[in-house]
């Protein structure tokens, strides 16, 4: 009986791709790839001193008693196989505990070498976080995270790099081919840090100092990380990592705290396993707010370190960089952002005033310019602003901070929804919601209102995956629940929408919408009573009695009782009275009393104010006595809608 030992090892797997197809296409061409592989094979492993164990024609399998040997001896074999006839290698490498039985090995270390092997491509070599760990000082290889996946009778998910050095091929979307599976990291919670000052006026610059942090490892490649306002639902709690982790879906969270007096600072922050509640690292930093960017810098470095993510330059450029180095802008923008958050009038008025100071102090602050823009979205959203009136100062406040720096994410999607909202320019807004989500994958509002674009343009299927992605990205934001529960009354679900609804209003119960969006589902399914209930606590909390009393009147005609609607409609001075959207909703209430003329005159009336609620107007069934009247499918034209 052959006697079995045991060593460690490091174990390289090479094979040709497509090596069959080659054969059976062109034979002479196979037998000389082939040659040059096992020449070069041959020579490079007894240079590096390595064993070949096995040649199979188009594979091979290679042991090293070093993990470093091993890795340069791939990268050598790799960039021979590149040149002419080049020769379609991938390789797979790993260190080990292995059985060896004369000739033969085996284990769980042979088994993760051919595992990685498979999921590379041509000219690639991939290796296991074990491989990594030990090669990762050497200045003359470098590598990349393609992430961590899940092998079939592999126990422990298993982190895979790609060597990056110069001819080497990245692959982008490595695929297991049935193998395995890609598993994406918990998400990471950035909870507000706590102010330690002593004077609650500075909780701006403790807040402002956690969406900074969470703005920054937004913007890098493969970190998911929860939004800000699911960040804020836990400013001053009281529960535990291991709850919180739960309620978000982190796997892990950053916690800390902050102490400015005059122009010092100290930051304290500490990086926690949610699902173990065990604390990876903690560390704390002190100097004057000229040190706090190069302290961002340094904690977000740190984050990504424990991640085990071997960041790119452009990553580093990423953290790197400042948009302004003026601390007294910078503050006056932590400000503006503060009052931001409140989405009231007074608050969204106030955050403009310190945007504004932000860029007299630095006219090139391109984020304050994007804070005025942002603020002036949401007065159109949140307040009785009409969006018309503050759109020549939204498109104005983004075409400036985008001609200081276009890679601003949020900028990008500011201007995509004015173009969809206000101009109708349904193809620009698209490019410009794909720019923005692709600079920051992780912007909850990008995706949201990307996929008000897909619904509104009749993509149903991807605007329910995007707008899912806005809820895992932001799980307790009221208005992307509410949305999702749109997009659920718009397709008819109307359980769907009124569960949605329900569960805004428990994160929330003075969340006006979430009460429109209950008594619209209640009118649908009929429950007349309950939908006139919810609209009256709408009207309650919005203050507004004239959008209150015309989605009664619908209500009203809905349920057949269209001469009491009408009362409440042909009141002499209505016009006087409407706001923003309210033509479109009073067309909406003469359709259901069966009055088509006035119902098309107010549509008119509406279209020649663009009101931005007709963008709906393809999905929206409240319009589906309508739809054969030629006039309907003409305007529905002159909204220009993409084909």
């Amino acid at each position: 009986m052959t006697e079995q030992t045991r060593q460690l090892t490091a174990i390289l797997f090479a094979d040709m791709a497509g090596y069959t197809a080659i054969m059976q296409e062109d034979e002479e061409l196979a037998l000389l790839l082939r040659n040059k592989f096992q020449t070069k094979l041959e020579e490079t492993v007894k240079e590096h001193q390595g064993v070949l164990l096995d040649f199979r024609g188009d594979g091979a399998l290679c042991t090293f008693n070093s993990t470093l040997a091993a890795v340069l001896a791939a990268i050598s074999l790799q960039q021979d196989m590149l040149a002419d006839p080049r020769v379609p290698l991938r390789m797979g490498l790993h260190t080990g505990d292995i059985i060896v039985e004369g000739k033969n090995i085996y284990g769980d270390g042979v088994n993760i070498a051919s595992r990685l092997e498979s999921v590379g491509g041509p000219g690639s070599i991939l290796i296991s976080a074990k491989v990594y760990d030990d090669i990762k000082n050497q200045r003359s290889i470098q590598a990349v995270s393609l992430g961590r996946y899940t092998f079939k009778n592999v126990k422990d998910p298993i982190e895979i790099y790609a060597i990056s050095n110069p001819g080497l091929n990245i692959p982008q979307n490595a695929d297991p081919e049935g193998k395995g599976n890609k598993t994406l990291p918990g998400n990471i919670l950035v909870l507000p840090f706590v102010n330690m000052s002593n004077d609650h006026e500075q909780d701006y610059f403790s807040d402002g100092l956690t969406e900074e942090l969470i703005a920054n490892l937004s913007r890098l490649k493969g970190i998911r990380v929860n939004s800000r306002t699911t960040s804020m639902k836990y400013k001053g709690t009281t529960q535990d990592i291991k709850t919180i982790g739960q309620e978000t879906g982190a796997g892990y969270v950053i916690e800390g705290s902050v102490r400015k007096q005059g122009n010092n600072i100290r930051i304290t922050a500490q990086f926690v396993d949610a699902a173990q509640d065990l604390h990876l690292w903690a560390d704390s930093y002190t100097g004057t707010l000229d040190d706090i960017f190069s302290i961002q810098e340094k904690v977000s470095l740190k984050i990504a370190g424990a991640l085990r993510s071997q960041l790119t330059h452009e990553d580093r450029e990423t953290l790197q960089k400042r948009y302004t180095e003026n601390t007294e802008a910078y503050q006056l923008y932590l400000r503006g952002r503060y009052f931001w958050k409140k989405r009231n009038s007074e608050g969204l008025h106030t955050a403009i005033k310190y945007f504004e100071k932000a860029i007299e102090t630095d006219p090139d602050y391109a984020l304050a310019w994007a804070g005025i823009a942002d603020s002036y979205t949401l007065l159109g959203e949140y307040t009785n602003h009409p969006r018309r009136e503050v759109h020549a100062k939204i498109t104005s406040a983004v075409n400036k901070a985008l001609a200081i720096d276009n890679t601003i994410a949020e900028a990008h999607i500011s201007l995509a929804t004015a173009l969809m909202l206000n101009d109708w320019d349904w193809k620009h807004a698209e490019k410009e919601f794909k720019l923005g989500i692709k600079l920051d994958p992780n912007y909850a509002t990008g995706h949201h209102w990307y996929a008000e674009w897909l619904l509104f343009t009749g993509n149903t299927a991807e605007a329910f995956r995007e707008i899912s992605l806005a809820v895992e990205l932001d799980p307790v934001s009221q208005g992307i629940l509410k949305d999702k529960g749109i997009f659920y009354y718009y397709t008819r679900h109307y359980d769907e929408a009124i569960e949605m609804a329900t569960l805004a209003l428990e994160l929330d119960p003075g969340f006006s919408p979430a009460h429109r969006l209950l008594s619209l589902s209640f009118t649908a399914k009929g429950l007349f009573e309950e939908a006139i209930k919810e609209n009256e606590k709408w009207g309650k909390q919005t203050g507004d009695k004239v959008k209150t009393d015309i989605s009664l009147a619908y209500i009203l005609a809905t349920s057949g009782q269209r001469e009491k609607a009408r009362k409440i409609i042909e009141k002499e001075n209505m016009e006087t009275l409407l706001g923003s959207n309210d033509y479109r909703n009073v067309a909406l209430a003469y359709a259901a009393v069966g009055d088509v003329e006035k119902a098309f005159d107010w549509l008119e009336k509406s279209y020649s104010l663009h009101e931005e609620s007709l963008c709906s107007l393809k999905v929206d069934h409240k319009f589906d006595i309508l739809h054969k009247d030629p006039r309907f499918n003409s305007l529905i034209k002159r909204l220009n809608f993409p084909e």
